[in-house]
């Protein structure tokens, strides 16, 4: 049935002044944005510091979109991403601290995750269990076994599902994989991906009191409890076990899926570790120096290569990477790539500024804005997805042995038709984790 603006408004008792639909607000500004649309997607957002309430912004200015609840254990950030919300979109959404009661409205859509990594798969499965589609920062998992149990979950409640590794969208990226395939570089065979960078040490933690604006209860989540130390929120989690998952995945996920990608690989049958934490003496957990290779079938090769503290580039570049074959190289990062032949003589080269800057996308000309719209497209359309989680699980699961093979410091023979680790049942206990009581993952 058709109704015009005043008609509608006239029935409804709305106003210019704003109205309100569902707990959130609408004023004029957003009012011819989104109302009258079938298609609208309603969104929330699970965790809006950093990198959330740089993808806040991406969602709120979606055609046709409307984030209606922003959620965060940090109530300073709540009120912050709220007033983010109105500038952009001209909405006033609704803030929340604990994440089970956003899935409890029906109004929801789609859920967007990006709290630290303990909560990617446990948040996600329980947002398509709720009957919502999912949005994802990598990685997809805090483990293994998470990742297959995130995969089984989406095949179980067939929702729509991307991963937040965003040069999958990138215009030259897919130009160059099919450059690759066409046999430009002929047989690709060996993938180098790699990440540096110059980070500080993060210090010996002291046991604090809680500060008044964090729920550290709801920000553990499914994770052990433990104490709060004063240099764990908001960053420093990355480089604890019990939260965090290193370097390989907090940055080398992007790179070795482009890798992946290239020489059109799943699962290793061989990965090997080596690295340790050379630069300080503090609380980080992980590696700030990690060499990782990768063996598949048909003579194919990974090797990443992450230095967290010595910022020293590769190819001119603080990361990327870099595809080999028989007749010549591809460099790629997320500004385009460089096709080389075998004299080291450049053939062709793609830069992201020209492609990826058209007004068609959501949230600007980047590779968030292309990914989003992805995604979305993908609800409303059935648009194939650029990162469906089932592909982001594969990268994914590369880094999580990566880090395995680290830990045990010796060598792991893989399964190239599940990637689950042979005959090392030390190993094998690493698969997934232990969770707080209440807090298990079941599908």
């Amino acid at each position: 049935m058709n109704i015009s603006r005043r008609k509608f408004i006239k029935a409804t008792g709305i106003t210019t002044a704003g109205i309100s639909l569902g707990g959130f607000a609408l004023n004029a500004k957003s009012y011819g944005r989104i109302i009258g649309s079938n298609d609208r997607i309603n969104v929330a957002m699970m965790g809006t510091n950093s990198r959330g309430f740089y993808l806040t912004e991406k969602f709120a200015q979606a055609e046709n979109t409307l984030l209606t609840h922003v959620c965060d254990v940090d109530s300073r950030v709540v009120e912050k991403t709220i007033r983010l919300v109105e500038e952009k979109a001209g909405t006033k959404a609704r803030g929340e601290k604990d994440f089970r009661k956003m899935l409890e409205n029906k109004a929801i859509d789609v859920v967007v995750i990006a709290a630290p990594d303990h909560w990617h798969a446990p948040a996600s499965i329980m947002a398509l269990q709720a009957g919502k589609h999912a949005y994802v920062e990598k990685p997809c998992s805090h483990n293994p076994r998470e990742g297959e149990l995130f995969v089984e979950a989406q095949q179980k409640y067939n929702k729509v599902v991307q991963m937040g590794n965003q040069q999958r969208s990138s215009f030259e990226s897919k130009e160059a994989m099919k450059l690759i395939k066409e046999g430009a570089i002929g047989n690709a065979y060996f993938a180098k991906a790699w990440y540096s960078n110059s980070r500080g040490s993060i210090g010996k933690g002291k046991v604090v009191p809680v500060p008044e604006w964090l729920d550290w209860n709801l920000w553990q989540g499914p994770a052990p409890r433990e104490e709060f130390r004063d240099n764990i929120v908001h960053y420093n989690w990355h480089w604890f076990w019990n939260w965090g998952t290193g370097e390989i995945l907090n940055n080398g996920t992007h790179e070795i899926d482009i890798c992946r990608w290239a020489l059109g690989v799943d699962y290793p049958t061989r990965v090997s570790s080596a690295g340790g934490r050379y630069h300080f003496d503090d609380d980080w957990e992980f590696f700030d120096t990690q060499v990782v290779n990768y063996e598949f079938e048909n003579n194919k090769i990974i090797s990443w290569e992450g230095r967290s503290c010595n910022s020293y580039n590769i190819n001119g570049m603080g990361r990327g990477a870099s595809i080999h074959g028989t007749e010549g190289s591809i460099i790629i990062n997320r500004s385009g790539y460089k096709l080389y032949d075998n004299n080291n003589k450049l053939v062709k080269a793609a830069s992201a500024i020209s492609n990826n800057d058209t007004t068609n996308l959501v949230g600007g000309g980047d590779l968030d804005g292309l990914h989003i719209n992805n995604f979305l497209n993908g609800i409303r359309k059935g648009e194939k997805l650029n990162s469906p989680i089932d592909e982001g699980h594969k990268s994914v699961l590369l880094c999580h042995l990566g880090n395995i093979s680290q830990q045990l410091g010796r060598e792991l023979t893989c399964d190239p038709e599940t990637g689950r680790i042979s005959g090392d049942e030390k190993a094998m206990k690493m698969w997934g984790r232990e969770y707080e009581k209440g807090w298990e993952i079941t599908v």
